[in-house]
């Protein structure tokens, strides 16, 4: 029903439609070609097409409810009926190269010179340190902090963070591009949601470089401020690799206060001498456990972060900073559990605001110029 006398015009919902976003690419639909009509009725009511990036597109719901409201939003407008088509594989061409340009081969886009993404590696020496509860609860800090970020989840071997991220959502296929879901205001993409049930990954070093060049070349990540990946423990394959396809990324390692844990983890950090790749600082997980009078019992011993961060600045002749020790509790486990991070269900806990104080941090640093190339030609004339 009309509550105005304002009559809507087809360029006032055109205008009102160019500020949904499509919730996977996160671009104007009037951008992106998402629109096929509007027409305004005598009765005021609105008819609205609206093309979908594919037929099984899993944001459909979301689409249509944002168009139906910004629609209703504009003076005037009555009754808002949506439509939804599907684009055809002309379209889909068309709306790859309005995103990723014309290029025959994908190409890394952190990995281009100029490239502004901060790109953190989360590394451990072992498993069963909380590798992936920092790096999750890190990506939640930072998105929560408004900036865009994105989670890869490169441990394809013991992949979790679709369940701590709380999403079993599937990635959506537009032509070559791969359309990572989003929880929790993050992108992420895993070996998870491309295998049945909780099948493993038997893969050897070949398939595990290829698998990573595609989920960083062919997501569709947007412009991300900060792009966090899981690393699986060691120093094998995956790590390798990675120093290979971006080598400005950054390297965060995670160990616990136990001598024999950080002794290890001191490996995993030392990696970046051979990969030429800067170390970004030390997280000591489970550090302690709060009891309810008050002290502290450390069932892991102490001193492993310092230890590490210490080892590992006098390896690398510069400075790598212990950016905090995270305490072992109940809260951080559930939050795993649940996928819903800690930072996020109970953000003033103790392992909650030793995890946003370190992201915290991260989301001040500036992206300096190592692992870019300087475009400069090194070869000596005359």
């Amino acid at each position: 029903m009309m509550t105005t006398g304002v009559v809507p015009t087809e360029s006032a919902i055109r205008a009102a439609l160019s500020k949904v976003n499509d919730p996977e690419i996160g671009k104007p639909i009037t951008d992106l070609g998402m629109v096929k009509s509007i027409a305004v009725n005598d009765d005021a009511s609105a008819d609205i097409g609206v093309y979908l990036t594919t037929s099984g597109c899993p944001m459909r719901t979301q689409i249509v409810d944002r168009v139906e409201q910004a629609a209703a939003d504009v003076p005037g407008v009555g009754t808002v009926r949506v439509e939804l088509d599907v684009m055809t594989d002309e379209q889909r061409t068309e709306l790859r190269k309005k995103l990723r340009g014309d290029r025959a081969e994908p190409t890394i886009p952190f990995a281009q010179p100029g490239s502004l993404t901060r790109v953190y590696a989360v590394a451990s020496g072992k498993g069963g340190v909380g590798k992936s509860s920092v790096t999750v609860n890190l990506a939640a800090a930072l998105a929560a902090r408004g900036l865009s970020v994105g989670v890869l989840d490169a441990d394809i071997y013991g992949h979790s963070v679709p369940r701590m991220l709380g999403s079993d959502a599937k990635p959506t296929q537009v032509e070559k591009m791969i359309m990572p879901p989003i929880s929790h205001d993050i992108r992420f993409i895993s070996i998870g949601q491309f295998t049945d049930g909780n099948t493993p990954v038997t893969w050897r070093g070949p398939m595990l470089h290829r698998a990573l060049q595609q989920f960083l070349a062919d997501v569709y990540w947007g412009d991300l401020d900060i792009l966090l990946l899981d690393l699986p423990p060691g120093t094998g394959d995956v790590a390798i690799s990675i120093a290979q396809l971006i080598p400005g990324a950054e390297i965060l390692v995670v160990t616990t206060p136990q001598q024999a844990a950080a002794e290890v983890a001191e490996r995993a950090g030392a990696i970046a001498l051979q990969t030429r790749q800067k170390i970004l600082g030390v997280v000591e997980n489970m550090s302690w456990m709060e009891l309810p009078d008050g002290t502290r019992m450390e069932p892991f011993g102490s001193g492993g972060g310092e230890m590490v961060a210490e080892r590992l600045t006098r390896a690398v002749g510069s400075n790598v900073e212990l950016l905090g020790q995270v305490p072992l509790e109940t809260t951080l486990r559930e939050g795993g559990d649940s996928g819903v991070p800690v930072v996020l269900s109970d953000p003033e806990s103790a392992s909650g605001s030793a995890l946003r104080a370190i992201a915290e941090k991260l989301a001040v640093r500036r992206r300096g110029l190592a692992g870019m190339s300087l475009g400069l030609d090194t070869t000596r004339h005359g």
